[in-house]
């Protein structure tokens, strides 16, 4: 069994993210009828995972969303996804007493992980994952992590100093974001999955108590009265040798190579190891072998997830 490196202790500017501010005495309650995640009642001191959906319940955008005060949203995205989304979201503002920016110019995002991010964040480490404290002006976040391995997000003034931790890179972050099962929507993915295929409602992502948002009934029906069929699961991968792996290619099976049996959604690289989250039927992984790009590319070896995928309920 291949044993993968998540002792990865440090702070990792993430460039390619970005922040979208939503503004305004409505900007949580408009977000709340757009999104996944109830936002009517996020605290000061919550952050919420969330998807956009599209109108057939297909994932549009994920993201993590926190108040910084009772008038302020911001949403943290990949910064490939950032514009198309902020302009479909300002489309529904309509009479809504709220004002959507791009805030990236302004605010940094870094990624801490491991023991000297705890450290360095003392008592302001929050405790509970999705539980955001503030550190001075900034914001910070705990993500779902590994077996003792602490992931923050750590939202700050620009023009802040770094955190006093050893540096990491993004790929150093992706690779832990991988590893810890979580799954991002880019563009080469975009409008591919309803939020069960990615996981989003076991990472926290999904409020079924919720009133509407885009989608909404396609996602509640797959969970109350469908069958899922479909998963992200963990792989590794040859293709770390050499061999390009993209998020949107198509992944096949051994026992029905003419058509895709899945998607990457995410993929990550770290010392010659090439680790990916693919969304695929659940049956496919009762026998045969799954490969990358066509039936006799790359082998897909299956790796344990740090969360049990459910069934819905």
């Amino acid at each position: 069994m291949t044993t993968f490196s998540n002792n990865i202790d440090g702070a990792a500017r993430l460039k390619q993210w970005g922040v979208i501010r939503a503004q305004g005495e409505e900007a949580a309650k408009f977000l709340h009828s757009q999104l996944t995640q109830d936002f009517a009642l996020l605290g000061l001191h919550e952050a919420r995972l969330a998807g956009f959906c599209s109108a057939k319940g297909r994932l549009l955008a994920t993201l993590i969303g926190w108040k910084t005060s009772e008038s302020e949203v911001l949403l943290a995205l990949p910064t490939e996804q950032l514009p198309a989304i902020l302009k479909r979201l300002s489309m529904f503002v309509m009479r809504a007493k709220c004002k959507l920016s791009d805030a990236s110019a302004e605010i940094a995002l870094w990624g801490l992980s491991g023991a000297s991010a705890e450290a360095w964040l003392g008592d302001a480490a929050p405790a509970q994952r999705w539980a955001s404290t503030d550190v001075g002006s900034a914001k910070v976040i705990r993500l779902p992590g590994l077996a003792g391995q602490a992931r923050f997000l750590l939202a700050q003034d620009l023009a802040a100093a770094a955190p006093a931790l050893p540096a990491l890179s993004e790929s150093d972050w992706q690779w832990l974001e991988l590893l810890s099962g979580q799954p991002w929507v880019l563009s080469a993915t975009n409008e591919q999955f309803v939020p069960q295929m990615l996981n989003l409602e076991l990472l926290g992502g999904v409020n079924f108590q919720k009133g509407c948002y885009p989608g909404q009934e396609v996602v509640a029906r797959m969970q109350y009265r469908g069958t899922l069929k479909r998963r992200t699961f963990l792989f590794e991968t040859e293709a770390g040798l050499g061999i390009e792996v993209l998020p949107g290619q198509e992944i096949f099976h051994s026992e029905d190579p003419g058509q895709p049996a899945g998607l990457v959604a995410n993929a990550a690289f770290k010392d010659g190891q090439a680790l990916l989250l693919a969304e695929t039927k659940i049956a496919a992984l009762a026998s045969g072998s799954l490969h990358l790009g066509s039936a006799d590319g790359p082998l897909l070896r299956p790796i344990a997830l740090p969360y049990e995928l459910t069934e819905p309920q």
